[in-house]
């Protein structure tokens, strides 16, 4: 039966969402308290996530195509439609996902704008501090590990930290 197909693979997207949540929250608790060794694990965590999700998607648009040509409806439709033409019980039961689906993308877009804007006070926090040290600016390297940008303060400072 198309429809439990479809429906459980709304439920592992939903449990995908969830994640994502969750691991949002760990990076924002990182970030708000400043607490980074971490972060990269996160961060890396958060974009494998993301890659799971982009797979289950594609399950379910190769599921919900077969069940449209099932239905005999000809175009693949949105969740909101396809909630229109279900017989009961299952149109309830994909109101249900598409509700669950609505709150966690406007909760996980919530949570990436506050990272973003803590990634961006950290990351003005950081040149500031540079900027009283006397760095004009942030010295970085390139793949073969040559100075992309000569700060001669920076690199004595560095130099004799070391």
């Amino acid at each position: 039966m198309a429809y439990s197909d479809v429906s459980n693979i709304l439920w592992r997207e939903r449990q995908l969402l969830e994640l994502l949540q969750f691991k949002l929250e760990v990076e924002q608790s990182l970030l708000a308290t400043g607490r980074t060794r971490w972060l990269s694990h996160a961060t890396r965590e958060i974009e494998m996530l993301i890659d799971e999700v982009k797979q289950v998607e594609l399950a379910r648009a190769f599921e919900v195509s077969a069940l449209c040509r099932e239905m005999g409806v000809e175009e693949t439709p949105t969740l909101k439609s396809l909630v229109d033409v279900l017989p009961s019980p299952w149109d309830g039961i994909f109101e249900e996902h598409r509700q669950a689906f609505l709150q966690a993308t406007q909760e996980i877009v919530g949570l990436a704008e506050t990272n973003r804007e803590l990634l961006a006070r950290g990351y003005t926090a950081a040149r500031e501090a540079l900027a009283v040290l006397g760095a004009e600016r942030v010295e970085t390297y390139g793949p073969g590990g040559l100075s992309v940008a000569r700060s001669g303060q920076l690199t004595r400072l560095l130099d004799e930290v070391m």
